[in-house]
């Protein structure tokens, strides 16, 4: 059975990548005995969302536009 150092590592590689088949198992079973990893794993999936969804311009405030 993985510990959880291993399991935040198998996170947030599943992030980017798929995890083989074993390591998949081997996460799903972790997380479904360890509230720990499946509160990080939530905030995982919350914070990736929110990046995805975060502007890739930059918005400057009113004061921080240069005088025309």
């Amino acid at each position: 059975m993985l510990n959880c150092k291993q399991a935040t590592e198998l996170m947030s590689r599943e992030q980017d990548d798929s995890l083989a088949f074993g390591e998949h198992l081997s996460l799903r079973f972790h997380v479904a005995m360890c509230a720990g990893c499946r509160n990080f794993r939530k905030q995982m999936a919350f914070l990736h969302t929110a990046c995805a969804r975060y502007p890739e311009t930059e918005i400057k405030p009113e004061n921080d536009r240069p005088p025309v």
